[in-house]
């Protein structure tokens, strides 16, 4: 590799080392709704990106890259931590990585989705004691009973299942009718409040499950090795005195191994940049 070793960091620097390796750079996309991405020796970047958070992104981004050529297996089964760090003592090491995640990525902590989740659950209890003060029997996890007879031959019913739903009736002269939630109180204006009050809280319900999802799947994906990794490297660039206050265990096995060469081309970024 032929490199000025004396250029500064910046995000077309960091770029053109990139390139010296032999690795594609495109930094005018959309990198697939990504701020970065990393596929087959090609790395995209958003061109929204300020030059700062660019060259985070390269970083993380050449990360996926190093643990690509170091472990073949990695874009067919995901990487190991063990592997990533050649020792079969991580336990510690992972609870680092968490931590440098919430470090460099404050999204990680997923907070959005937990405060909603939580704010949701608040106003379902609240719902509940509101049906219980006209139903003391009823409880969320058991049929409702009384409100089932009640919606057995009306279009309600169909709300307790859906927020929104479009009813056609006819077979030569058809109608359709949209109902929808927001307008229940307008639609079937004869209801009990209590039954309104279930409708809202199933629809409540849909959305905690829907929340509850999406925080599996992202934490998933934060726990990742590959993306434990990739983010470690991406903070250690950055702030190294932080990262290594926060992950001591970590960055000393990092250290070690990248001064062996064990992360290949890694060791120049750090040597020509830090």
């Amino acid at each position: 590799m032929h490199y000025d070793k004396s250029k500064p960091l910046t995000k077309r620097n960091i770029i053109e080392f990139l390139k010296s390796l032999g690795i594609e750079v495109k930094t005018n996309t959309k990198a697939r709704g990504n701020q970065g991405i990393y596929l087959k020796n090609r790395i995209d970047i958003s061109k929204n990106l300020k030059d700062e958070r660019a060259i985070e992104v390269l970083v993380h981004e050449f990360a996926h890259h190093i643990n690509k050529e170091i472990d073949k297996d990695f874009s067919k089964k995901g990487s190991s931590l063990q592997f990533l760090f050649d020792t079969s003592d991580i336990d510690e090491i992972k609870e680092e990585l968490l931590r440098v995640t919430n470090l460099v990525d404050k999204n990680s902590r997923l907070k959005t989705f937990t405060d909603a989740k939580e704010e949701i659950s608040t106003t379902i209890k609240k719902m509940q004691n509101a049906i219980k003060r006209d139903y003391p029997e009823f409880l969320r996890s058991k049929k409702f009973t009384e409100f089932e007879k009640y919606v057995k031959n009306s279009d309600a019913k169909y709300l307790a299942k859906y927020d929104v739903i479009r009813i056609v009736k006819g077979v030569f002269f058809k109608k359709e009718k949209i109902l929808s939630i927001k307008n229940l109180e307008t639609d079937f204006p004869e209801m009990p409040k209590a039954f309104q009050i279930y409708i809202n809280l199933c629809s409540l319900k849909r959305k905690q499950i829907k929340i509850s999802n999406r925080i599996n799947k992202l934490s998933k994906y934060y726990n990742k090795p590959e993306e434990l990794f990739a983010r470690y490297v991406q903070g250690y660039f950055t702030h190294p005195e932080t990262v290594s206050t926060v992950a001591p265990v970590t960055t000393k096995r990092f250290i070690d191994l990248l001064n062996k060469g064990y992360y290949k081309e890694l060791k120049d970024l750090f040597e020509i940049f830090i």
